[in-house]
């Protein structure tokens, strides 16, 4: 499947940049329709599948058999109600053409095309479907879409990779490690190749192609791209942490923009409000993304709690990163106790997902029953900002000694506690705590039931000891990208799809340039991937290349 090139050049049917999911799903597809393609990525043979091989494995699909057999009864039309609305998309505005459609499509094929496909290719779902996003005021998903790989992202992509690898039979493909994509080449308006930069001996080389998909994620992996299409107004920590790949940094888009290409909604994305340093960077400013527990108490540097609306996942993750990022310091805290992390506390990815990842259902089980106090002993262990206290005072020591501030009053922080813990010297029938309602509410749900406490005062005996976390905002993915069509052709200002030029996944955020508009149902990201790759493979393979 490796490849050289023959005096610097290659010449193929299809030219695909960038080796995540979308890039390898696009290429299954067409070479499976006997086609010859060159996959070029600037990573590591190792990483190939980008930021995919990272992920947990969570997609929004809509009436699906699982969905059926957990009786929710969900259509497309309820889901594409849920998705224009919490996208704030416009129904009429023309400039949403391209958005609408998208949405309508995923809505319509998810189903079909992506669960499935996935399927349909040796993989399974876990056997729960979660309920995420669900709106501050119900506006969100008004039901649970949110299907998890058995296996997580990481089993995926490597499904992916010996599909294509089974699929090689006549030596079609051709991957390219290591290469930067430099040019796009362009013959009498028709894309036709690229050039590209073999940095393992900083060779040129000329990839020429009927047809070019441009696969290289979005720009949230250059906090340089991300601050300078930050919406005005908006507002902007000092510092945040990078979720995303590092690759993902626009370079791409911008040689599209210069074939004509239109790059809408750049600063549209979905971040999470809830990241701290990885304790094994991959790179510089590397971060892991925590899943928030609903039951801890999210406090400002000072050791406030943060309000008058307390903060709580699960309902508006664009909403969370606004009033995150709104604080008078790039950081906050979380304030819970051991009880709570076992039950609760989560982090997004493969990498800290041991159990799913490698499909140990007993093990994933035990810990869902009995709590996972493996992973909370690992961040303690591992990581300098997830703090471990006998006593709040003592707490509180160690969050300034972090900070190197005194911002931290001891006072306030106990007193922090004991505001939330009156509730409950009151008795449960007078309770007047919003978190508390929605967690109550979450907890309705059987599978956020198992993943949720029952509310309780923080400082109840035996849930000790005290953890407090310093988080801060961490970016992910960008929800806007290259305009496309329903063909995943890239089009240019009129309007009009560029010859030769496709992209897809992330790049065309998704669909259109922005599918998700200014909040994703979440969970639309991977199977994006494979729903756009999936289409622009048809429209190669049927010759619709202009």
């Amino acid at each position: 499947m490796e490849g050289t090139p023959l005096n610097n050049s290659l010449k193929s049917d299809v030219l695909i940049i960038g080796g995540g999911l979308a890039g390898l799903v696009c290429a299954l597809e067409v070479v499976r329709a006997g086609k010859r393609v060159v996959l070029v990525d600037r990573d590591t043979p190792q990483r190939l599948g980008g930021l995919a091989r990272w992920a947990f494995g969570g997609m929004a699909l809509v009436n699906t058999p699982l969905q059926r057999q957990k009786k929710i009864y969900d259509t497309p039309e309820i889901a594409y109600r849920d998705w224009m609305r919490f996208g704030e998309l416009s129904e009429t505005d023309p400039a949403d053409q391209w958005r609408r459609a998208w949405a309508r499509y995923y809505v319509e094929h998810s189903s079909s095309d992506v669960y499935d496909w996935v399927v349909q290719h040796g993989m399974k779902f876990m056997p729960a479907v979660n309920w995420v996003e669900r709106g501050m005021q119900g506006e969100g998903n008004s039901l649970p879409r949110y299907h998890v790989i058995w296996g997580t992202s990481q089993y995926l992509t490597e499904q992916m990779i010996a599909a294509l690898n089974q699929a090689n039979t006549a030596n079609r493909l051709t991957l390219l490690h290591n290469h930067e994509v430099t040019t796009l080449v362009t013959k009498g308006g028709t894309i036709c190749g690229a050039g590209a930069r073999n940095h393992d001996d900083d060779s040129d080389v000329s990839l020429e192609a009927q047809c070019v998909v441009i696969a290289t994620g979005g720009i949230n992996g250059s906090h340089q791209q991300v601050r300078a299409n930050w919406i005005a107004g908006r507002p902007m920590p000092g510092t945040m942490l990078n979720g995303a790949h590092p690759f993902a940094d626009g370079h791409v888009h911008q040689l599209a923009a210069r074939s004509g290409a239109q790059i809408t909604h750049a600063g549209e994305m979905w971040n999470y409000a809830a990241g701290i340093p990885h304790p094994a960077p991959h790179f510089p400013g590397h971060g892991l993304s925590a899943i928030p527990c609903k039951s801890a108490l999210w406090l400002d540097h000072a050791g406030r709690r943060i309000g008058p609306q307390p903060l709580v996942t699960g309902f508006d993750t664009h909403e969370l990163c606004q009033r995150v990022a709104a604080q008078p310091k790039p950081y906050t805290w979380h304030l819970f106790n051991w009880r709570i992390a076992v039950k609760e506390l989560a982090f997004s990815g493969a990498e800290h997902n041991q159990q799913i990842r490698d499909r140990r259902f007993p093990a994933f089980l035990k810990e869902i029953l009995f709590g996972n106090h493996r992973l909370v002993k690992q961040m303690a262990a591992q990581s300098p900002h997830f703090l471990v206290a006998d006593t709040l005072t003592e707490l509180a020591g160690k969050m300034n000694a972090l900070t190197g501030t005194d911002d931290v009053v001891p006072s306030v922080l106990q007193a922090t506690a004991d505001a939330f813990d009156a509730n409950f010297a009151r008795g449960t029938s007078v309770i007047n705590d919003d978190q508390i309602r929605r967690i109550e509410h979450a907890r309705h749900w059987g599978p956020d039931r198992l993943r949720t406490c029952k509310p309780a005062a923080l400082q109840s005996p035996g849930s000790g000891p005290f953890i407090a976390m310093q988080v801060q905002l961490i970016t992910r993915k960008s929800l806007g990208g290259l305009q496309t069509d329903l063909q995943c052709r890239v089009l240019d200002a009129a309007g009009t799809a560029i010859p030769g030029l496709y992209c897809v996944g992330e790049a065309a955020g998704f669909g259109g340039g922005g599918a998700s508009g200014k909040r994703s149902l979440e969970g639309t990201f991977l199977s994006g991937c494979i729903l756009t790759a999936r289409s622009a493979a048809r429209s190669i393979i049927s010759g619709h290349n202009n």
